[in-house]
Parts: structure tokens; sequence; C-alpha cells
């Protein structure tokens, strides 16, 4: 008796250990998480993510918001600009950054960024698994994509526009997918959605897009369709996407702005010589480490087309496309045409794979290699589904707050350490500044604005920063003519009257402000000049 109680006392006992494992076992997906969150917060790559001084102007309008309890309508930072309409069309992050800033300082921000960014990637991972496709695959393509969305590791609202692109193609994608009439619910997730990401950035641009690739698409599918019943479906599809898309646009105008936020954008995009000389607006250099990841997405992406382009959906087809011309067109494209080319590629590119396996057509050899990389593929893909609990993501994300709550220390070690670079931005000239008591505006770089009126305003306001669609095409035709000390480069020094300029040690303007009698040396360091008009 004893002897047969002990096989149904041990079931319970090893299904109970089983559950624990796949509750508190880590997943590839919360491993993912981690390690971007790990190593994009620690070390050198933290202060990395300051790379760009713009967070300094958002952080200072976030506090002007919560302190005045109003959305700005004009400049106040720019004593070029002053009074001038400026559309503040990034407010809630601001709002939210400053928050995060005050409380948590800039190694708070760092962590809020990557968090956005290790949850992009995750989240993208756990759909690509959704959609069909196998771990190794999707692994591999989500490797490629966060390569090449390195160019853009940036502290910026722009990284909420890579979730928000992800979750909505997510829900898109699911619903046309499926063919289930009842997932058209999750739709009118979308307006929702929209309503914080017009709010956020002006990326939310890429989701109404989105709706007009799958409203086409589903025209074409509606209209070349033979069976009725699917035209039926098709019909019903096209219904519900049609309204969620107008509700989404509608929705987008609850902005401080209205209407005028589009026609500023269109403005704003459609000035050429802004759009030729904004660096993040040139296609992509394919030098570089992240356009060379991105290059290499392309060529898995047309090796996987052209084995499979008759399976492809229509819609499909055209993502790939708008991702392709977005990526090649614009280098800030680059994060989410790699996001939304790995989605959709990877499970393409992984029941190709698992066809190959069983195709007469290649050599017994040839299918052994890719029977075995389909069977191992599909092991593991059905291991991580196994895997429920993500309690290491919020026990890394808790630590990871504590870490930021105390100065970037967990106990004696200094884990954190964000801050912008004495190499890179004038840290040691603007204390100079503000131990001297210059209250006059300083001229200096546009991508050093935004770091000096974190640290100056509102005592000291600069002459120009990186909010090129306040300036205008016109000025920052001058400001360029100065800055690359061409013929006439100081009508615009003279017509601002700026008696202060501040410069990277060996640029060009630096040099001939050296030069010119009427400039002298007041700072300099390794890393820039402060100049002073003497007369």
């Amino acid at each position: 008796m004893q002897t047969g109680q002990a096989g149904p006392n041990c079931a319970p006992t090893g299904k109970s250990s089983s559950s624990w494992i796949q509750w508190l076992a880590p997943s590839f997906t919360d491993l993912l998480f981690i390690c971007i969150l790990f190593l994009l917060t620690t070390g050198g790559f933290a202060s990395k993510l300051l790379g760009d001084a713009g967070i300094g102007w958002h952080i200072r309008d976030g506090q002007q918001i919560l302190q005045s309890h109003k959305i700005p309508r004009v400049d106040s930072f720019s004593a070029t600009m002053e009074g001038k309409q400026w559309f503040a069309w990034e407010w809630l992050y601001d709002a939210g950054i400053a928050i995060v800033n005050d409380r948590a300082g800039w190694n708070g921000v760092v962590f809020l960024t990557v968090f956005v960014i290790a949850t992009t990637f995750a989240y993208a991972l756990r759909r690509a698994l959704l959609a069909g496709a196998t771990l190794p695959i999707a692994l591999l393509l989500l490797a490629f994509a966060l390569g090449a969305s390195s160019i853009h590791f940036l502290s910026r609202p722009h990284v909420f526009s890579w979730l928000f692109s992800v979750i909505w193609f997510s829900i898109l994608d699911a619903a046309s997918a499926n063919g289930d009439l009842r997932l058209c619910r999750s739709l009118y997730w979308l307006p929702a959605l929209i309503l914080l990401w017009a709010n956020l950035h002006g990326g939310f641009l890429f989701g109404l897009i989105l709706c007009a690739i799958y409203l086409v698409a589903g025209v074409i599918s509606y209209w070349t369709g033979t069976n009725p019943a699917a035209r039926e479906k098709a019909g019903k599809w096209l219904r519900h996407l049609s309204v969620v898309t107008a509700l989404s646009f509608l929705v987008s105008l609850i902005n401080p702005h209205g209407v005028s936020l589009y026609t500023h954008i269109y403005h704003y995009l459609g000035d050429r010589f802004l759009m030729d000389h904004i660096e993040e607006f040139q296609s992509p250099n394919f030098h570089g480490v992240a356009q060379k990841c991105f290059g290499l997405l392309l060529l898995i992406t047309f090796v996987a087309l052209a084995a499979n382009r008759e399976k492809m959906q229509t819609t499909h087809w055209m993502v790939i496309l708008f991702a392709v011309y977005s990526g090649l067109y614009a280098s800030r494209n680059l994060p989410v045409s790699s996001l939304l080319i790995a989605l959709v590629i990877a499970p393409l590119l992984s029941s190709e794979i698992a066809a190959a396996a069983e195709n007469g057509g290649f050599l017994a050899p040839v299918r052994s290699i890719f029977r075995s990389l389909s069977g191992f593929s599909t092991r593991v893909t059905m291991m991580e589904t196994r895997f429920r609990g993500h309690v290491w993501p919020v026990i890394a994300v808790v630590l990871g707050l504590w870490i930021c709550l105390h100065k970037g220390a967990l106990g004696s070690h200094q884990m954190m350490n964000a801050q912008f670079s004495e190499s890179r931005f004038p840290t040691r000239a603007v204390r100079f500044v503000e131990e001297e008591n210059i209250h006059e505006p300083i001229f200096a770089p546009d991508y050093w604005g935004g770091y000096l009126i974190y640290s100056l305003y509102p005592l000291s306001k600069v002459f120009v920063d990186d909010r090129h669609d306040l300036y205008g095409s016109r000025f920052f035709r001058e400001y360029l003519t100065t800055i690359h000390v061409e013929p006439g480069w100081n009508v615009l020094l003279d017509r601002l009257q700026a008696r202060w300029v501040l410069v990277p040690r060996e640029s060009p303007l630096a040099n001939i402000l050296k030069e010119t009698p009427a400039w002298k040396v007041v700072y300099q360091d390794k890393t820039a000049v402060l100049y002073h008009q003497t007369n």
C-alpha cells in the first residue's frame, strides 16, 4: 500500500516543481530585457545616452509646465526667438522627464530611456514568437535591429515612438492576420494609444501611415478576391479599420495645438534646406556600425523575400517597402524601420527554414542541416513559451529604481553615474560662466544649446539651439555661414549683438576669432573656448 501511494504522491510534487520553474526561471525575453537594461545603464554607456544636449531644454520646458500649469505657446529660452510662437509638441514627455530629473537626477533620465528601449525589444521578441517566428531567428533579426537602433540611443522622446510603433503594428497585424473579427475589438485601443503618442512625440504619424497601409492592402484584397465569404470578411475588416483610423486621427487632434500641429510638422519636414542640413534627416552613411547592421538586415530581408515571395501578404509587402524606404531616406528612421522589418521577416524566414528541411530539391546533407536547425529552433521556442513569470525583469526594474533614487549607488558600489561628457560638452566652461556671473546671452553651436539652457537658464539665454523648427531655414543659413566661417561669417554675430561666443576649441570659428583683435579669450580648456568682444 505504501508503494502504491508513493506514485500518486510523487506526481503532484513533480508537477508543482515544474510549475515553479515555469514561473521563476527567466525566459529569453526576460534575459533580453535585463541585458539591455544592465548594459545601457552601467559603465560608460549611461553617459553616452546623454550625448544629445536637447534633453536639457526638454527638462527646462517640463519644469515651466509643472510650475505654471500651462503649456508654453512662445519661446522663452532663446534671446534670438524670444516671444516667437513655439510648438512644444512633446510637452507630455517634457513634464514627465522633468519630474524624473527632479527625483532621480540624470541617472533617472537615462534609466527611463533604457527601460523604454528594453521594453520595446522584449515586446518585439514576444510578438515575433506569437506571429510564428522561431526564437533563434527572432533573436538574430532583433539583434541587427538593436544594432541599427544604437545610432539613436539617446535620452530623447523618440524612444517612445519605437515602443508605440511596435505595439501599433502588432495590434494591426494580429487583427488582420487571424481573420477573427473578434480581434478587431483590439483595434479600438489604437485611438487611446495615439492620445498619448501625439503628445509625446511627432512620430505618431507612423501609426497613421501604418493604418493607411492596412487600409490600402485591405481594399486590394477585397477587390481582387473571388471568394464571396472572404470578400464579406474583408469588407467587415475594412469597416472596422476605417472607423479606427478616423477615430485615431480625430483623437490625435487632442493636443495643445490641434490641427495646427499637422501643418507645423508639414512645413518643418517640407523645408528642404533643413532636411538637407540636419544630420539625422540625411540618408544613412553605411560606413557606421549601426548603418551596417541595417544593411545586413536588408540583405536578409531580400533573401527571405526572394525565397518566399509567393506567400507574402500584400500588407507585409507594403510594410516592408515603407520600412526600407523610410530607413534609407533618413537615418533617424532606422530604429522603427529595423523593428518593422524584423517583425515581418522573422516569421517568414522561420517558416522557410522549416520548409527547406523537407524540400526534396536540396541534397540530403543540406536537408539534414536545415532539419537540425529547424528542430533546434522548434525546441527552444517551445521552451520559451512555457515560461510564464516575469519575476526577474521586475526585480531588475525595482533594483534600478532603487539605485537611481540613491544617486546611482548600491551600497558602497557606484553602479550608475550618468552625466554630460566633459570631452563632448563645455561642462567646465559653463562652471566658469556661472562663477563669473555672466548673464548675457551666449552664442554657441546649436548642438550645445540644450545643455546651456539646462545649465544657465534663466540667468543666461542662448542665441541658438537644436529646435530647428523654431529658428527656421533662413536663420540657419546665416548660422551655418558663421559656424563654417564662410564669407560674411561675422554678419550674424553683429546683427545679434553677440558679445560672448562659446565654441569647440579646434573649430573654424574659434580659430578666426583668435585672429580677430576685437575678440579676446577669457576661458579655454581641452573642449571649449569662451570669447568676449571687447569693443
